[in-house]
């Protein structure tokens, strides 16, 4: 079956089919900030300040960075934080007071057309540089930044879905299909159980 941007889903191929897995867990990733606050999206939920909206942040810098520049089509736009000063500060892992959740989502979005065309025109064995990396490593090809670039986002997507639930209690986008509350209930009760025959002291 052909769809009306003419991919074959019956028959796709490996850029339709990588390409497909990549925008579940880019939508995976920002559809965790659904029906938040814009405090709630900014506020570091772990130790090592991981927050929601920081990790849309980084993500999209990431992959503009490995779709853009390594391939020599380097994002039209200056980007405040694409910098090593900034990246020194971690500037890349949060939302600064003064940057908007619109704007950062809207680049988000923006990056994956931008993407995914510089990915289709090139093709999966054109040859990239990634200038951050070390040096036997930097020359790749496109398609193994593709697999890396899935790899990372599948990666935050699912930091994205622990951290939607330390905020409100919302599971991933199977929970509901898995049993409701009560079942969850039960079910963490048992684990909590489990853990207890092995508590110290």
């Amino acid at each position: 079956m052909t769809s009306s941007d003419g991919t074959d889903h019956a028959h796709p191929t490996m850029i339709d089919l990588l390409l497909r897995y990549l925008q579940r867990e880019r939508e995976n990733l920002l559809g965790a900030l659904d029906g938040l606050s814009d405090y709630d999206v900014r506020r570091p939920m772990t130790p090592t300040g991981t927050s929601l909206l920081g990790l849309v942040k980084h993500v999209a810098t990431v992959e503009l960075g490995y779709f853009g520049e390594c391939v020599g089509r380097p994002w039209p736009e200056p980007i405040a934080w694409d910098n090593e000063p900034a990246f020194d500060a971690g500037e890349d892992m949060y939302a600064l007071a003064d940057e908007s959740r619109e704007m950062l989502v809207d680049l988000y979005r923006r990056s994956w057309a931008f993407s995914d065309q510089n990915i289709r025109e090139l093709g999966l064995d054109a040859r990239a540089d990634v200038p951050w990396w070390p040096g036997d490593r930097s020359p790749t090809t496109l398609g193994y930044l593709v697999v890396h670039m899935l790899s990372e986002t599948a990666h935050h997507a699912g930091h994205a879905d622990i951290v939607r639930e330390s905020i409100d209690g919302r599971g991933g986008r199977d929970r509901d299909d898995v049993g409701d509350e009560e079942h969850w209930t039960a079910f963490v009760a048992k684990i909590q159980a489990a853990a207890d025959a092995h508590r110290p002291g």
